[in-house]
C-alpha cells in the first residue's frame, strides 16, 4: 500500500496546484487504512475525505462538499457497511465501492444487492483500487452527461403508467411517486427502455448496469434485474415487464413512449 498520510482528514498526498479531480469519502474504522487510502488517492489528484464510522460518514455527507464516490467498509463495529449502504440508497445515487477482509461469493452478492456498484476483497492492490475508482467516476459522469443529453431527444420514457426522467435521473410510479433507484438500477433500466421488446444480454447489461465484480458478473447482473423487477413491481421471473430468456439475458416487454 502506499504510504501513509499526515494525519485522517481530507486532501492528504502532495500539494495540488489544480483543483482536484472528484471528492472521494473513505469509511473504515482502521485508521491505517484511511491514512494510507487517503495519501494514495490525495497523491492521484483526489479530494478525500474519511469517516471512521457511519455517523461520521453522515456528518461528511451533511456538509458543503459534494460527494462523488464513496469507499465503505463492509465490518466495522456498530452499524456494518451494508446497513450504511441501504440507508444511502434511500436518499442518494453516489456510487459506493464496498471493501471486505470476506472473499465468499455470497458476501460479494449481499453486498451488490444492498445497492453497492463496486466490491472489492481485501487485501487488494492499490493500482487495482485506483482503476476501479476511475471506472466508476467515468461511469458516473457518462451516466449524468447521457441524461443531459437525451433531454433534446426525449425528456421521458413512459411504459404501463411509469415515467422514467433521464434529466432528473427519477423515476415515477402511475400516482406520481418517485421510486428511488441506485445508480446500477437506473443504468439498468435505461437500457431496458432504450431498448424495448428486444433480447439484451449480460454482457450489455453489464456496461449498462456498471457491475465490476470480476468473480461474480452474471450472478450481479441477475441481482440488479431482481431488485429492479422488485422496484417496478414485477418479481415473478417470467412475467411481467422484464423477461427472462433462458441462455441469452433479458427483455423488457411493454411498449415504451418517447415523451
Amino acid at each position: 500500500m502506499p504510504r501513509s498520510a499526515s494525519g485522517d482528514s481530507s486532501g492528504a498526498g502532495g500539494a495540488q496546484t489544480a483543483p482536484p479531480d472528484a471528492h472521494i469519502l473513505i469509511c473504515d474504522d482502521d485508521a491505517e487504512l484511511r491514512q494510507l487510502l487517503s495519501a494514495f488517492l490525495g497523491d492521484h489528484g483526489y479530494l478525500v475525505l474519511t469517516a471512521a464510522n457511519g455517523q461520521e460518514l453522515e456528518r461528511v455527507l451533511a456538509g458543503s462538499t459534494r460527494i462523488d464516490l464513496i469507499i465503505l467498509d463492509v465490518m466495522m463495529p456498530g452499524v456494518g457497511g451494508r446497513e450504511i449502504c441501504q440507508r444511502l440508497r434511500r436518499s442518494s445515487n453516489v456510487p459506493v465501492l464496498m471493501l471486505s477482509a470476506l472473499a465468499d461469493e455470497v458476501d460479494r452478492v449481499v453486498g451488490l444487492e444492498v445497492g453497492a456498484d463496486d466490491y472489492m476483497t481485501k487485501p487488494f492492490s492499490p493500482a487495482e483500487l485506483l482503476a476501479r475508482v476511475k471506472a466508476l467516476l467515468r461511469r458516473s459522469r457518462m451516466a449524468s452527461n447521457g441524461a443531459m443529453g437525451l433531454v433534446g431527444r426525449a425528456h421521458a420514457f413512459e411504459f404501463e403508467g411509469w415515467r422514467l426522467e433521464p434529466a432528473r435521473r427519477e423515476l415515477r410510479n402511475a400516482a406520481g411517486v418517485i421510486i428511488d433507484l441506485s445508480a446500477g438500477e437506473y443504468d439498468l433500466l435505461l437500457a431496458f427502455v432504450e431498448a424495448p421488446q428486444r433480447v439484451l444480454s449480460r454482457d450489455h447489461l453489464m456496461e449498462a448496469a456498471r457491475s465490476r465484480s470480476p468473480a461474480a458478473f452474471d450472478r450481479s447482473i441477475d441481482v440488479q434485474v431482481s431488485r429492479l423487477r422488485r422496484k417496478i413491481g414485477s418479481p415473478d421471473e417470467t412475467e411481467g415487464l422484464i423477461k427472462t430468456v433462458r441462455g441469452a439475458g433479458y427483455m423488457f416487454m411493454p411498449a415504451v413512449r418517447r415523451a
